[in-house]
């Protein structure tokens, strides 16, 4: 499919026979012996395993990963977000302007760590929607090792900070195994979330290696927290070994939802946007073509459908959907103000000027998800979009702060998808899958703020890195065979900004959206969720002269078309895109507890991730905590799942028991026990919650299996999975109940908490309700 580097498939004796950094479930096998061993050690002579070391001299590498930021974004592509840290990047390196990634997270990722298409990585969508296919069972092949893997075999320290997302499911919880978390895959450091696409900014919840972080609760923004990190990890790996290279992978938070930033720096863009988004495509698109990011000619597409012009919009329409876009743009602005606290680090101990970076600015086009008219909370999706837009007209002022978890409206990302068509999961489209790649290497880049437009893909960084810092892939790493790299470096075009491109073939898809580029032609088809593929209805562009894909020329050129859809089947059969799903087709979550009718957990436990607890598959449950009361009472939750904007909490408060459960800021009931006392000693305390099929919901409170409250529930929570997991014995992060502050642990002694998925039914159907 493309041309793959000779250079780096040839093995590496040394890289094979050292002895490997001891890393949690790598394979490190102890080379023979290569001395002689006498009775004595005068008579003995010693032998050291070589250190496994880079080249001297070999750089630092850094590569940058934005969330759901599209390509008219940031200014050094034309955007009218500022990003000066980007730009001083961009500006003194490369710019690559016919980038492109996968479409949506996971698959990016994937493709980006591995240099292997998302589908031969497994990752065909997401951890959370795995079946039981090599395309897409989120099984990342030891076979295909990742870059850090890579890179420790060649003498580099690794660390991982931010977003990862592509670890299966039945492997987060805190049984492992720990294989494929990201230090089971060669990274030595990680900090950051490992189970969801997003977490939220002020609170988020974090993993050091495979463990928990305590929640710290001081007011540090996610971003800030990653750049921290960031530094100490430099500053401790060259202050042990100033001339051991490192490689750092730092996955932002920015610009998923939810959109969160201090509201210094959402004000620095008060009433920037207050002409709209069509103001905006325009302005854009004059900046792109007069910097030269797109051809002179580029006209500027027709809005996506459903996107209103601006001028039609009521007053307050527009001063709401200006303030979601204000807080966006402050929020990329802050997550390239912490990129640039780690990028003056280097400059500080003089590390800069011997670094390779790769910023990828988004993973894929703008987020699709926030509605036509903006999302402030994450649940109601049973609202119609007027019921919405009032709702979000009643709480514009808490967009940006930790009570929301807004997300722009599509015309905003239609906007900074600029010039490009549709957005994010479109893998038919270029506005699904162009990005900014910035590239700088004072050692290795001759023209300072270059443009390249060669055709590139996300599987290219790994290889363009192996190059550039001679590197190699050992034939086997950690006992595994490796199979091919997929991507093709891009080392070429470096310094000769004509060279003709390398990777001529690529194909895309994303729950059965789908296209195939070969030599400037694109076919592609945007599926209708449900629809049989078969109808599917493919068209024909012409990409290298009608780069935003406004003229469809399948019926001018059938026989293109046909060729190209007959590539796309080779391609997708090659590299296991087959099934093609669309999320229509029944499914079970991937999870670790859903065939288990009983599941018992203990104090001192890790959180489990919500997705990943015993919670994620929505089934009634008896909920018992074995507890031991002192004699002066006790207080304090006994089990919790999420927070303030969704979850539940069974917790002791005011002598009484309690069930709270709260569907974001539609819905939160609390059910609190009569005045039957909680006797002191061991005494058991359970509420069953029976979801009924009308969406509904009965819950009931039992002290010593004794009935002492009752309550019904107005909406249950269905597929919404909480940025906060289950935790025994305390809550955190946001408090579910409004009743209580965080941890607010218990003060009695827990001895276990049952969660019983078959007793809750059985004693609803005894009640005879």
């Amino acid at each position: 499919m493309k041309t793959s580097l000779n250079s780096i498939h040839t093995v590496s004796l040394a890289a094979l026979t050292v002895l490997a950094t001891g890393v949690q479930a790598q394979h490190t096998p102890i080379p023979a012996f290569q001395g002689r061993l006498g009775k004595t050690v005068s008579e003995t002579k010693q032998w050291w395993a070589p250190a496994n070391k880079a080249p001297q001299g070999a750089p630092n590498i850094v590569w940058i990963l934005l969330d759901d930021v599209g390509f008219g974004a940031v200014s050094s592509f034309g955007g009218l977000i500022q990003t000066p840290n980007l730009d001083q990047l961009a500006y003194n390196g490369l710019r690559y302007t016919n980038f492109h990634t996968t479409a949506i997270c996971s698959p990016t990722r994937a493709a980006l760590l591995t240099g292997r298409n998302q589908h031969s990585a497994h990752m065909g969508l997401f951890p959370e929607t795995a079946i039981g296919t090599p395309g897409y069972d989120a099984q990342i092949p030891f076979e295909k090792a990742t870059v850090a893997e890579i890179l420790r075999e060649n003498g580099y320290n690794t660390f991982a900070l931010g977003k990862w997302h592509i670890t299966p499911l039945t492997d987060l919880t805190p049984a492992g195994p720990f294989n494929r978390w990201p230090t089971g895959r060669g990274f030595e450091q990680f900090y950051g979330f490992p189970s969801r696409g997003s977490t939220d900014q002020i609170h988020p919840e974090l993993w050091e290696g495979i463990h928990r972080v305590p929640d710290e609760q001081n007011g540090k923004y996610l971003n800030e927290r990653l750049a921290d990190r960031a530094i100490e990890y430099i500053a401790d790996q060259k202050s042990a070994d100033l001339n051991k290279p490192f490689f750092l992978y730092l996955a932002t938070g920015a610009g998923h939802a939810p959109h969160q930033v201090a509201k210094e720096w959402s004000d620095k863009y008060k009433g920037k946007f207050d002409g709209g988004w069509d103001k905006y495509r325009e302005e854009v698109l004059a900046n792109q073509i007069r910097l030269g990011i797109v051809p002179k000619t580029t006209p500027l597409p027709p809005r996506n459908p459903g996107i209103k012009d601006w001028n039609t919009l009521s007053a307050e329409e527009k001063k709401l959907y200006a303030r979601f876009m204000e807080v966006y743009a402050g929020f990329v602005s802050h997550a390239d103000y912490e990129i640039g606290r780690v990028i003056n680090y280097l400059k500080e101990i003089n590390q800069f000027d011997n670094t390779l970076i790769f910023v990828s600015v988004g993973d894929n086009g703008a987020s699709k998800e926030g509605t036509f008219v903006g999302t402030i909370n994450n649940v109601g999706t049973d609202l119609t979009e007027e019921q919405r837009l009032q709702k979000n007209l009643e709480k514009i002022d808490l967009i940006g702060t930790e009570f929301a978890k807004a997300n722009y409206p599509l015309g905003w990302a239609a906007a900074t998808n600029t010039p490009f068509r549709h957005w994010k999961q479109d893998a038919n489209s270029e506005g699904g899958t162009r990005n900014p790649l910035i590239v700088h290497y004072p050692k290795g880049i001759k023209e300072k703020g270059g443009l390249r437009t060669q055709y590139s893909h996300v599987t290219d960084i790994l290889p363009t890195t192996l190059e550039l810092i001679h590197a190699q892939v050992p034939q086997s790493i950690n006992g595994y065979k490796q199979e091919p790299i997929e991507g093709t470096s891009l080392a070429y075009s470096l310094n000769d900004a004509k060279a003709p491109a390398r990777h001529t073939v690529q194909y895309y898809e994303i729950k059965g959206s789908r296209s195939i580029y070969q030599d400037g032609w694109k076919a592609g088809a945007l599926h209708v969720k449900g629809q049989p593929f078969a109808q599917d209805k493919w068209e024909l562009y012409h990409v290298a002269q009608d780069i935003n894909e406004i003229n469809n020329l399948a019926e001018q050129h059938p026989a293109k078309l046909k060729e190209l859809i007959a590539l796309f089947d080779r391609e997708a059969t090659k590299y296991n895109v087959y099934p093609l799903k669309d999320e229509t087709d029944p499914f079970e979550l991937p999870n670790a507890y859903r065939h288990l009718n009983k599941v018992v957990l203990y104090p001192g436990q890790s959180t489990v991730p919500d997705i990943a607890s015993p919670f994620a598959v929505k089934r009634s449950f008896s909920l018992t905590a074995d507890v031991v009361i002192p004699a002066n009472g006790a207080e304090g939750v006994l089990l919790s799942r999420g927070g303030r904007a969704g979850g539940l909490s069974l917790f002791v408060q005011h002598k009484k028991l309690h069930l709270t459960y709260v569907l974001g800021d539609e819905t939160k009931t609390s059910v609190t026990s009569d005045n039957t006392p909680i006797p002191t000693g061991p005494v058991q305390l359970r509420t069953d919650v029976t979801y009924q099929p009308n969406g509904q919901g009965l819950v009931s409170l039992y002290i010593n299996n004794t009935k002492v409250g009752e309550g019904t529930l107005a909406k249950t929570l269905g597929n919404l999975y909480s940025h906060e997991g289950v935790n025994v014995g305390f809550d955190d992060l946001t408090p579910v109940s409004d009743t209580y502050k965080v941890p607010f642990a218990f003060t009695g002694k827990i001895n276990k908490v049952t969660i019983d998925f078959e007793a809750s039914q059985q004693s609803y159907l005894k009640s005879g309700k």
